[in-house]
């Protein structure tokens, strides 16, 4: 077997490739349980679990120009992290790639919106439990609480959507109200069924591209345990891939964020994991505009 150093069948230069994976080990911010620090290895070593042939769109992940940079170093505050972090996505879009950066805590989404080219129209799809949306959080405005408000105040309420939200402060609320950043909440895709709930999503969202974030606690720990902030009631793996399966054609950039396998046997890695396979070979099969 492959050593797990980098994400399985990434193989491409970085000028030959198309998506570029970028580790983030990061967890300062973390407000309950440590660990997503770890996030990003795990997740490259549980790619090693799955065949290269998809049988789904009859593509082989070997054969789609994956590139893995490997991580950044480590950061003793969340500013500090996305001073290193935003330049460094900011460079793979300069050089026309797709970024797939594996976190770390959901501080680390925010500098990977915040590099998109000035004037760029792209959409932001946040899919979290948590809405994300305090100014500051124990002092920190750059912590995971706040990740939601700071893309929002790069991309402007029309063009984000939090997706799968179950758990929120009340000022949150509030202020969101005052804002107006629109949420499909878990409950009204239970209610509504996921395909409605997408199209609803993604028709608040009008630029041709989109970038996702996805907090991995959007889905039920039932199936994704291994994570910082649990939160019940959430969404299901299948879910998140038709989630996946529409943006794919549109897709600017993907997080996959609050990994923390310190809690469960590695099936949230491994879950982790295959979404980021299923963004890359979607988006690959779909000759994803950019």
């Amino acid at each position: 077997m492959e050593p797990p150093g980098r994400f399985a069948d990434a193989t491409a230069s970085l000028e030959e490739a198309r998506f570029v994976i970028t580790g983030v080990p990061f967890d300062r911010t973390t407000s309950f349980r440590p660990g997503a620090r770890f996030g990003p290895d795990s997740i490259r070593q549980h790619s090693w679990n799955f065949e290269s042939y998809d049988v789904e769109t009859g593509l082989d992940l070997a054969e789609v120009p994956v590139h893995d940079q490997g991580n950044t170093g480590e950061f003793g505050s969340a500013a500090d992290m996305a001073a290193e972090l935003q330049p460094e996505i900011a460079r793979l879009y300069r050089l026309d790639k797709i970024p797939i950066t594996l976190g770390g805590d959901h501080a680390c989404a925010p500098p990977c919106v915040e590099a998109l080219p000035p004037g760029a129209e792209v959409g932001v799809l946040y899919l979290d439990a948590h809405m994300d949306f305090r100014a500051s959080y124990l002092g920190d405005p750059r912590s995971h609480a706040c990740s939601a408000r700071r893309i929002f105040e790069r991309v402007g309420a029309p063009n984000i959507v939090v997706m799968g939200l179950r758990s929120a402060a009340r000022e949150e609320v509030e202020e969101n109200r005052a804002l107006g950043m629109h949420c499909v909440t878990a409950h009204e895709i239970h209610r509504d069924g996921i395909g409605p709930s997408i199209a609803r999503a993604l028709a608040r969202l009008a630029p041709s591209r989109i970038y996702v974030s996805l907090d991995i606690d959007v889905i039920d720990p039932a199936y994704a345990g291994g994570t910082g902030t649990p939160e019940p009631f959430g969404l299901t793996p299948r879910d998140i891939k038709l989630v996946l399966d529409e943006v794919a054609p549109r897709l600017a950039g993907l997080d996959i964020m609050e990994v923390s396998p310190l809690y469960d046997q590695g099936l949230t890695s491994a879950l982790a994991a295959r979404l980021a396979r299923e963004a890359m070979l979607r988006s690959h099969a779909a000759g994803g505009r950019r």
